[in-house]
């Protein structure tokens, strides 16, 4: 009996040693054939990085994954609503800022008006029409609107200058300068390092509950 034993013990070893191969495959075989070795990862090819570098390599990785979003502009009545709705997307502390739009340049203006009565911008726009000055319809500031703008220009004396050479060339009475007054503040509100999880729940957020189109890629990043 225990002879039958250890020659049965024998025999299963020399089966699974794959010994009595190809008349008796042993278990397990497949995984030595040249199919699945193929599939297998090339060794040669690896590179184990030191520490540092595979450190520096895992940080790149997650600053490619890190996105500037941005929701807005808004006027100053309306920007606390939009944070209410960035709170529900549970950014972490100091994760968000509120950041003012920049101011766009100071601009002059010869200009004709304020012409409240449409009858009478018309007839002025014919009267200036007819010197070949082009014309723009001034709608905004509503200190302004409705009038004409004769040409725009970034400084006082520039438009000074223009207005001069109009009124010596073209007879033009009625027109002056006017600065443009400054647009009402707006601001963004701007989340400069969302990673994958953020971006997705700021994304997610409706629009309408933020005021306007919602979070979107950052107009000019960080």
């Amino acid at each position: 009996m225990l002879f039958r034993s250890v020659l049965a013990n024998l025999l299963f070893f020399v089966w699974v040693r794959g010994w009595l191969a190809p008349g008796f495959p042993p278990p397990r075989q497949a995984e030595s054939e040249p199919e699945r070795l193929a599939q297998q990862v090339r060794p040669e090819v690896l590179t184990v990085l030191p520490a540092k570098a595979a450190s520096a390599a895992l940080n790149a990785v997650r600053e490619a994954a890190v996105s500037c979003l941005e929701a807005g502009p808004y006027e100053a009545d309306k920007v606390e609503a939009a944070e209410a709705a960035l709170a529900a997307a549970q950014p972490a502390s100091g994760a968000w800022a509120r950041e003012p739009m920049a101011a766009p340049p100071a601009e002059w203006l010869v200009f004709a008006g304020r012409y409240a009565d449409a009858a009478a911008r018309r007839a002025r726009q014919q009267e200036l029409g007819k010197l070949g000055l082009e014309l723009e319809t001034l709608t905004e500031p509503p200190e302004l609107a409705p009038g004409l703008v004769i040409s725009r220009h970034a400084s006082r004396q520039a438009a000074e200058t223009a207005l001069a050479n109009l009124i010596n060339r073209k007879s033009l009475k009625g027109a002056r300068v006017v600065e443009m007054p400054a647009p009402p503040a707006r601001y963004w509100l701007r989340v400069a390092r969302a990673d994958a999880e953020l971006a997705t729940r700021l994304k997610a957020l409706p629009g309408d509950a933020l005021g306007g189109e919602g979070f979107k890629a950052c107009a000019t990043p960080p």
